[in-house]
């Protein structure tokens, strides 16, 4: 199996749109309609949870969604914050890295784990092709 196959481009992808599309609503709530920056940002992440759902299911894994399947998504953004907090926590207070670079080194190291996730999350057995 190739490292980089088409869906993990495909994932990829999706990601990045996704914290795009966090970072808009993001704006657009707190400075344009002017809540709160918690507020804003748990309901850019409902939002993000949402359309990154959606965009996985119908173009990185080309599956069917399902309720089932929409109610485990978030467990993919549970096991993400886990590893990117441990991962800024590492690389900040024992390795020494700054703090503006931490968060996206920690990402990186996410998608691994967030992509086999939201894989078999997202892809039935009957619709695996590997």
């Amino acid at each position: 199996m190739k490292v980089f196959n088409k869906q993990v481009i495909r994932f990829i992808i999706v990601g990045c749109t996704n914290t795009l599309n966090y970072y808009i609503f993001y704006l657009l709530l707190s400075q344009l309609i002017g809540l709160n920056y918690l507020s804003a940002h748990i309901i850019a992440t409902g939002i993000g949870i949402i359309g990154s759902f959606f965009l996985n299911t119908y173009f990185t894994y080309k599956t069917k969604p399902t309720l089932k399947k929409f109610l485990q998504f978030p467990l993919t953004y549970a096991v993400n914050f886990v590893v990117t907090t441990v991962g800024i926590y590492i690389l900040v207070d024992l390795v020494g890295l700054n703090e503006i670079i931490s968060p996206f080194l920690a990402s990186m190291t996410a998608i691994p784990f967030t992509y086999i996730l939201s894989k078999k999350i997202l892809v039935t057995k009957s619709e695996r092709i590997v």
